[in-house]
């Protein structure tokens, strides 16, 4: 039976990674997930033949049998129906709490393992001991930086909470976890007390690491808090000797890490120092630089002209897109610009939105063709040759001054040269910075008109302004 159950744990996490490879594209990214799915499933009931478990409805005789069924139960019925009730708009923060939520399944094993220790159980050795106590903390330090990251983007806490000293805290804290961990990796017995210790400790960690981060720094947080659940999730396979964890956790693991390194080379910003300043918070020295020009208001009407006898245009979406629930009526006003003739296409920053690929499932929800969306070193030579690029609820993506100014905290980090266009249209709700707190200089560029609205709102004006020309 053992054998068994490798062999479905092998071929399990083979289609596992088959599936995360499918999600790397939009259009077979449904099937990758449904495929990931079906094996995450298999291993699941491969599991309860394991010979730790014996199956019987007697709770007395078959305690762990009945847990399972309990929590595999419970989990997926809250899982349903949250899935069901979450809005585009919140799936960062839905993501982020899943995160967590691996982060803490891995930590709680690990506490089972070390707790028993603690009761007088037979030593794992002191190798499968420090496995569990890397596993523990780094899934503590993602379940409480995962829940910050949730209420930060959920608009529960501010954007950030900073401490006098709040680096050498954490430095302290650290070393802490390092000693306390040092302590339950080599005891034998293990004092409950420690191991109490050293998961409070951890958990204290991940909160104080990720309060002084700001908003703006949340799709890389996100992305390497998955990274680390992952990692963990291997750790704790090692721990209980399970083969599909151990693959598993690797590979996202590794996919974490690799993403979380695109998007901060997106940014331009090494992953210090997005852990260590607190970009997005408070804006920075850029915000307070005076600004040659001002914002120039324009009509629907004037835009959906310049729009409709343009040859190409280039849309360039943003979280505001998203808030405003805008991508179908984008869609609508493709529609009708491609019947005119009118060439567009859709610009997409690694870090638009709040979320890695945020912008992607929006507009392809709406069904906009994929070989229409772009990501940035594909679209930016055509910005030039754009006669209008309509800015939807994207800011930092698109401010010029990471390109000229060396105080701003966004310089150095690739944008989408919407400025380049021959005429710039921003839907916007007012007149106020980004999430991030930097002024944008891209409102007040020559070639730059404002169309202040909901951004559903002004497209469907748009859309009207089109349909009757």
């Amino acid at each position: 039976m053992s054998l068994m159950i490798e062999a479905i744990y092998f071929v399990t996490a083979a289609v596992f990674i088959v599936g995360l490879k499918q999600m790397s594209s939009p259009v077979t990214a449904h099937r990758g997930i449904v495929w990931a799915g079906i094996a995450m499933v298999i291993a699941s009931v491969a599991t309860f033949g394991a010979p730790q478990i014996h199956i019987s409805m007697d709770f007395a005789d078959s305690p762990n049998f009945i847990l399972m069924v309990l929590a595999i139960a419970l989990g997926s019925a809250v899982a349903y129906i949250s899935a069901k009730k979450v809005a585009m708009t919140d799936m960062p923060q839905m993501i982020a709490m899943y995160n967590g939520m691996g982060g803490g399944a891995a930590a709680a094993i690990a506490a089972v393992e070390l707790v028993k220790l603690s009761d007088g159980g037979a030593s794992h050795g002191v190798v499968i001991q420090t496995l569990a106590v890397l596993g523990a903390v780094i899934g503590a330090v993602s379940f409480s930086g995962s829940a910050i990251a949730f209420a930060k983007l959920q608009g529960i806490m501010r954007k950030t909470f900073r401490l006098p000293a709040h680096q050498l805290v954490n430095i302290g804290l650290f070393i802490a976890v390092c000693v306390t961990g040092y302590w339950v990796a080599t005891g034998s017995p293990v004092s409950f007390n420690e191991v109490i210790l050293f998961f409070v400790l951890a958990l204290v960690l991940g909160i104080m690491v990720t309060t002084p981060i700001g908003g703006a720094d949340m799709p890389v947080v996100i992305s390497l808090f998955n990274a680390l659940t992952g990692l963990a999730v291997a750790f704790e396979g090692f721990v209980l000797d399970n083969a599909a964890m151990i693959i598993a956790g690797t590979v996202v693991g590794s996919s974490g890490t690799l993403l979380t390194q695109l998007m901060a080379k997106a940014m331009n910003r090494p992953i210090s120092n997005v852990l260590f300043s607190s970009f997005g918070s408070d804006g920075g020295e850029a915000a307070e630089e005076e600004i040659e020009g001002s914002m120039k208001e324009v009509q629907a009407q004037d835009a959906a002209i310049m729009m409709a006898y343009a040859d190409k245009v280039i849309i360039v979406p943003g979280y505001g897109m998203a808030v405003a629930q805008a991508q179908h009526k984008l869609k609508e006003m493709e529609d009708l610009l491609t019947a005119r003739g009118v060439d567009v296409k859709y610009a997409i920053h690694p870090v638009a939105g709040r979320m890695p690929g945020h912008m992607n499932v929006l507009l392809a929800e709406a069904g906009v063709d994929y070989d229409r969306i772009l990501d940035l070193d594909e679209i930016n030579p055509e910005f030039p040759t754009a006669d209008v690029a309509l800015v939807i609820g994207a800011n930092d993506v698109v401010n010029p001054v990471a390109r000229s100014n060396p105080d701003s905290p966004i310089y150095g980090m690739p944008i989408l040269d919407a400025d380049k266009a021959q005429n710039t249209i921003v839907i916007k709700r007012g007149k106020g910075a980004g999430f991030s707190g930097i002024e944008n200089h891209l409102f007040y560029a020559d070639n730059t008109r404002m169309l202040y609205g909901d951004g559903q709102k002004a497209v469907a004006e748009l859309i009207a302004g089109i349909k009757e020309l």
